[in-house]
């Protein structure tokens, strides 16, 4: 099956050196990729994972997939020319099957061998883009990769009083410079690390949020 046309040369010259994991918010694989592989739609990634597991390469690795749009990682502000784009296909209100989290795993380890890329630089959609996008959303779990070296987590660090400005100022340190508020750093924030909480910010994100500057600082 062919791939898909929507990718052009990585800008500068650079190489990937993150991972951002997607979901269609389409429960139809078939859907999926004939959307990714529409030139109409102008949207494409590297990879697509069904629920079966069944992985599709659309995009070669060393192009420039249009999968993260409008998005910045620390000083990254072209999030596409830097990454690798993985689409898982879920509606983004159901669980991830377990055939397809493990074809993820299997083809994420490839990915972050071949281009040597870290732990802690393997992020959401919603981290890069936060306010403007949810995925891979509040049922995947990054707990599952971060246990297998595949994804950073951390235990939060108490003992911090609520403070918005010094949550903004330590996920920044950590890579969350979108150019948006506190209450939307912290939205994100929550989604990847403690999605089902609720309520005002609290000593436990504040936790997470020093957790993360401390231990996974971007450059």
């Amino acid at each position: 099956m062919s791939g898909s046309p929507n990718h052009g040369p990585r800008r500068g010259g650079v190489l990937p050196d993150l991972v951002v994991i997607h979901f269609t918010a389409m429960g139809d694989t078939a859907a999926a990729r004939a959307r990714l592989r529409d030139p109409a739609a102008e949207v494409s990634a590297h990879w697509l994972i069904s629920p079966q597991g069944s992985v599709e390469a659309l995009v070669p690795e060393d192009r420039r997939a249009w999968h993260a749009g409008a998005a910045r990682w620390g000083s990254v502000e072209d999030v596409n020319s830097r990454s690798v784009g993985i689409e898982l296909c879920n509606d983004g209100l159901s669980p991830f099957p377990a055939p397809q989290m493990a074809a993820l795993e299997r083809l994420l380890a490839g990915i972050v061998a071949r281009h040597r890329i870290p732990p802690e630089r393997v992020i959401g959609h919603s981290d890069c883009a936060p306010g403007r996008k949810v995925d891979p959303g509040a049922r995947f779990d990054w707990a599952r990769l971060a246990r297998r070296g595949l994804a950073a987590a951390v235990t939060p660090e108490t003992g911090e009083a609520p403070d918005a400005a010094r949550l903004a100022a330590l996920a920044a340190r950590a890579g969350y410079t979108a150019p948006v508020g506190p209450e939307v750093i912290l939205g994100a924030l929550r989604l990847r690390h403690r999605p089902w909480a609720r309520g005002p910010l609290d000593a436990v994100d504040m936790g997470v949020a020093r957790a993360l500057a401390s231990r996974f600082p971007v450059d």
